[in-house]
């Protein structure tokens, strides 16, 4: 009997046509891959390029707040912002937890604002400990000012001079913020600030 080189032919060619299919369809998953990864990084530049730059500035008024104004300075391709939320952090890195037992407790001491300044309890739609004020929208160029004042020391510290000591600590330090930034159809973005809060002298009450 013969050997049958029509059904060796037709299976090596079966054999060498799902090889090629097969190698194409690797070749079409690594192309896409890399086109996804191209893609992606792309939009991580496109996105970092975006990132908003603020112009934050304190300024001391005759009255019991001051003024902060936030401005959006740019990018210009970015046009505007839909929601920006403000968050006062610490002005140091210190841990605050508690260390013992009894006064103050975990939520006393996240509630108490550890800096120079807090956001005006019942302005701008400030918190009560004043950490954080409502969300607001601003457009590239534009800028808008948010009452701010003074921190007090937290209720569990003690002495006539507790208000001097308090305000020593924080003497010429900056007010740390935190802006979360969005636009519709873009990933956030998370931009910390330091703002330069106007040079004062040390003063003790006799």
């Amino acid at each position: 009997m013969g050997t049958p080189w029509a059904s060796i032919i037709a299976g090596t060619t079966a054999v060498f046509s799902a090889v090629a299919t097969g190698g194409a369809w690797l070749a079409a998953r690594r192309a896409n891959s890399t086109a996804d990864a191209v893609a992606r990084i792309e939009r991580d530049r496109w996105h970092a390029e975006l990132t908003p730059q603020f112009r934050i500035t304190l300024e001391r008024t005759n009255n019991r707040t001051d003024r902060l104004s936030v401005h959006l300075a740019g990018p210009l391709p970015l046009g505007s912002l839909d929601d920006i939320r403000v968050v006062v952090m610490p002005s140091d890195d210190m841990d605050r937890a508690p260390r013992l037992a009894g006064p103050p407790t975990q939520e006393e001491v996240d509630a108490q604002v550890w800096g120079p300044y807090r956001f005006t309890h019942g302005a701008d739609g400030a918190d009560v400990d004043g950490r954080t004020i409502a969300p607001f929208a601003l457009r590239v160029g534009a800028g808008r000012p948010f009452s701010v004042e003074k921190t007090s020391p937290p209720p569990w510290q003690e002495g006539s001079d507790r208000v001097e000591r308090w305000r020593d600590q924080w003497l010429n330090k900056p007010m740390r913020l935190v802006l979360t930034c969005r636009r519709d159809g873009l990933d956030p973005w998370v931009v910390p600030y330091e703002v330069e809060v106007p040079q004062a002298p040390r003063v003790r009450t006799l």
